[in-house]
């Protein structure tokens, strides 16, 4: 698992926003982008292409379940 410490210190690598840890996922934080990275043996996949991007409704949920809406 990703330590707080770290978390608090990674961001999106395409708009710099923050990151939440859903499941084993970081999921940026801004609207637009919507973007989820995924986390392999702890080790969080920061790579632009190799994020997926979410659809609208997905992201919504994921931070609505985060209290960031």
């Amino acid at each position: 698992m990703i330590k707080k410490e770290l978390l608090d210190i990674l961001c999106c690598p395409e708009t710099k926003a923050d990151l939440i840890l859903d499941e084993n996922f970081l999921v940026s934080t801004d609207r637009n982008s919507r973007r989820r990275y995924r986390i392999e043996d702890d080790i969080p996949i920061m790579l632009i292409d190799e994020s997926d991007i979410l659809s609208e409704e997905e992201w919504k949920e994921i931070m609505k379940r985060h209290g960031k809406i």
